[in-house]
């Protein structure tokens, strides 16, 4: 970072300036210099790892600072920070601020305050990003990493595991439950993995034979493929579906393996999805469909403790987080060859 930075403010704020990797109309990868001033309850954390989600592959376009999945060290602080310290492991939430009096906020639904500063947000701070050297927030948004889990694997857990463990614990999942997991990827690795370690019955869904055997590591009990089939054969009904993968499924094939007052959530979604689905059939079961955003951050905690006690981890490769590096983890992304999850690493 250009500069010095004092560990702690000694007056009531002080600008630092850093390293960003914005996106571009060409889609090349740029690095910039930002400055933010640091606020008395502010803290500025030095990244070093930041998970690389489908998200931001929508973002890659606009000149911005990308990534939204970053851990790292706690290296200055306002003069009024008490939650956290100097030297700390945290965590950045998608959710970067909010208005902290509207309903959402004032019930502790803050991934739901419609004023929220958050990444890939319209409207939303263009330097919100993780992909940089440094990020300068409020001691309130940042959550704490726990031993037992390093920085690289707890990267991810912000966003794509944050968004199928809030599924799992908020909508009445219970051990015993079947629940299916659409789409074995970035997001689809962890439901496996929670929903077992909670005590699901996990089926696993995925366009080939191709990652049956990871999937039946990462604790699936059954496998399905699903690229040409037109009907399943005799699979136990499914309570919970979480769709991590494109939305625009063929619906006609899984709700005849939906149980009566099943729940789906759609999960990967983007600007202009559409779900294309039998009402008749969701009214005749009394079924429902959820939608859930990513997790306000009293859940997020819960990701990170329920995650290092259990030893939930992505299956991850790692990229420098250089533009480079960055160029080829979006390649790897696209391309659908990564297992599960880019991690890049700050150099």
């Amino acid at each position: 970072m250009p500069g010095e930075i004092p560990s702690r403010a000694p007056a009531a704020a002080f600008t630092v300036r850093y390293t960003t990797f914005n996106g571009s109309a060409s889609g090349r990868i740029i690095k910039k210099t930002a400055e933010k001033v640091v606020k008395p309850t502010d803290v500025v954390v030095r990244i070093t790892h930041s998970g690389l989600c489908g998200t931001d592959v929508h973002q890659r376009k606009n000149d911005i600072c990308l990534g939204h999945e970053g851990v790292g060290v706690i290296e200055a602080v306002g003069y009024a920070v008490t939650a956290v310290k100097v030297g700390d492991r945290v965590g950045i939430p998608v959710v970067r601020a909010t208005c902290g009096k509207c309903e959402a906020c004032l019930v502790g639904e803050d991934a739901y305050c419609p004023d929220m500063d958050a990444y890939s947000r319209e409207g939303a701070t263009p330097d919100l990003g993780i992909l940089a050297s440094h990020a300068v927030l409020n001691e309130t948004f940042v959550i704490p990493i726990p031993e037992g889990l390093d920085n690289r694997d707890a990267g991810p857990l912000f966003c794509a595991g944050a968004t199928v463990f809030e599924v799992l614990y908020r909508y009445g999942v219970r051990a015993g439950d079947r629940v299916g997991v659409v789409g074995v990827g970035g997001l689809g690795h962890f439901a496996i993995q929670y929903a077992r370690k909670m005590g699901c019955e996990v089926i696993a869904f995925s366009g080939t034979e191709a990652k049956k055997k990871e999937t039946k590591q990462l604790g699936a009990h059954e496998f399905y493929m699903t690229k040409g089939v037109e009907k399943f054969g005799n699979i136990k009904p499914i309570d919970h579906l979480l769709v991590t993968a494109s939305p625009s499924l063929d619906w006609d094939l899984y709700f005849p393996i939906m149980a009566m007052q099943s729940t789906i959530y759609p999960l990967a979604v983007a600007v202009g999805a559409r779900m294309d689905i039998d009402l008749l059939t969701l009214v005749a079961k009394g079924m429902r469909v959820q939608g859930s955003c990513v997790a306000p951050r009293s859940v997020y905690h819960k990701v990170i403790s329920f995650s290092a006690a259990q030893g939930i981890k992505p299956m991850v490769e790692e990229f420098p987080m250089t533009e480079e590096g960055i160029e080829a983890a979006f390649d790897a992304l696209n391309k659908g060859i990564l297992r599960y999850r880019a991690v890049l690493v700050a150099q």
